[in-house]
């Protein structure tokens, strides 16, 4: 689970395993595999490294011998790095 912001200010608990897919156009717009969309303050790195934490850490608890590898690898500056484009 994740904490996210609405435009309005008000805080979502929201189950990452969820999300279908995240678009900045110009807010950011989640949409869930139900079909629902949700508006949110957090761009979409945020909510992308929001998830990949809660993923590492319950990773971490259920195989604990892995916690140095997994810091390891959210300690990497993925989010720095230049997006790849899908157009030619």
């Amino acid at each position: 689970m994740i904490e996210l912001t609405r435009l309005n200010g008000q805080k979502l608990i929201l189950n990452c395993d969820l999300l279908k897919c995240a678009e900045a156009s110009p807010d950011t717009v989640l949409t869930l595999i139900t079909g629902d969309k949700i508006v949110v303050r957090e761009s979409c790195d945020e909510v992308m490294a929001l998830a990949l934490s809660y993923r590492a850490r319950i990773l971490g608890m259920a195989w604990p011998d892995s916690a140095p590898a997994l810091g390891a690898l959210l300690a990497q500056s993925i989010f720095s790095q230049p997006r790849k484009s899908s157009k030619p």
